[in-house]
């Protein structure tokens, strides 16, 4: 979530160039308008890595900008940062990034001996659908940078309704599929690192990550301030399940818990 902070901002800011034509031809700058800015923080325990059989836990910042809509819009903890080009309302399509942390055997004594995957991003575009006004449908494909080489793409599907006039509940199921060169840098084993470590060899090739579902439960504590409580759970499969890092070491079965609190700040730009 940490990625997702800083992403946020630095993608409005380099695609602000390419901005709708409608406003260019209102004669108004991209940036006149009304917006807003989200600050808060997450505590959650999550697996020690992608893969782990043991859970920390962890804080993160959370920082997001974006451009006010004609009303409240549904999103996800899941949601990667993004920026839409094309926003019809019930569809809205556009570019989206993380940033990718790095990992070692620092994180974690079972990935000893293994390769170190360096920190960098993740690029690319996605598509949000609403079927209905409790509905959203989104994907999302991303090109890894640095990090891996692989491309990943990521699917979710959720229902939202208000229980109560301030407390809203949402989940859905999702889906992660990947290329190798993603499963190279997190799940693969060479013949040098299996030496090192100490598991088999393990060469994977291209599909699905992972299957699961999500679910959240957020409270407008008042107009501009928000809490929210989460679970996720995922079961790894195909290339990641296979992996000896996973069979051997760690578990099929991932769970992630937490709350998030975040405030929000409107503005205006002319």
């Amino acid at each position: 979530m940490f990625h997702r902070s800083v992403v946020s901002i630095s993608f409005i800011i380099a695609f602000s160039s390419i901005a709708p034509a409608a406003a260019q031809d209102s004669g108004q700058h991209f940036w006149s308008g009304d917006w807003y800015l989200n600050v808060g923080v997450a505590g959650f325990s999550a697996p020690k890595f992608e893969g782990a059989s043991r859970n920390e836990f962890k804080f993160s910042p959370l920082i997001s900008v974006g451009r006010q809509g004609a009303g409240p819009r549904f999103s996800s903890r899941n949601d990667n940062p993004s920026f839409a080009l094309i926003d019809k309302g019930a569809f809205r399509a556009g570019i989206v990034g993380r940033f990718v942390p790095s990992r070692d055997d620092g994180d974690d004594r079972e990935l000893k001996g293994l390769r170190k995957v360096k920190w960098g991003a993740e690029a690319g575009g996605f598509v949000e659908v609403y079927p209905t006004d409790f509905l959203r449908a989104r994907a999302e494909v991303r090109q890894g940078i640095r990090s891996h080489d692989g491309v990943v793409a990521d699917l979710a599907v959720d229902a939202f309704t208000d229980i109560a006039p301030d407390l809203q509940l949402s989940g859905g199921p999702r889906a992660t599929f990947a290329t190798r060169g993603y499963y190279d840098a997190y799940y693969g084993v060479s013949a040098k690192h299996a030496a090192a470590s100490g598991l088999d060899p393990y060469k994977p090739s291209s599909g699905i990550q992972s299957y699961g579902a999500g679910a959240a439960l957020t409270w407008k504590a008042t107009e501009n301030l928000s809490a929210s409580s989460f679970l996720e759970y995922k079961r790894l499969a195909g290339p990641a399940a296979d992996s000896s890092l996973v069979r051997e070491r760690g578990s099929k079965n991932q769970v992630l818990i937490g709350v998030s609190a975040t405030y929000k700040f409107n503005f205006s730009l002319q």
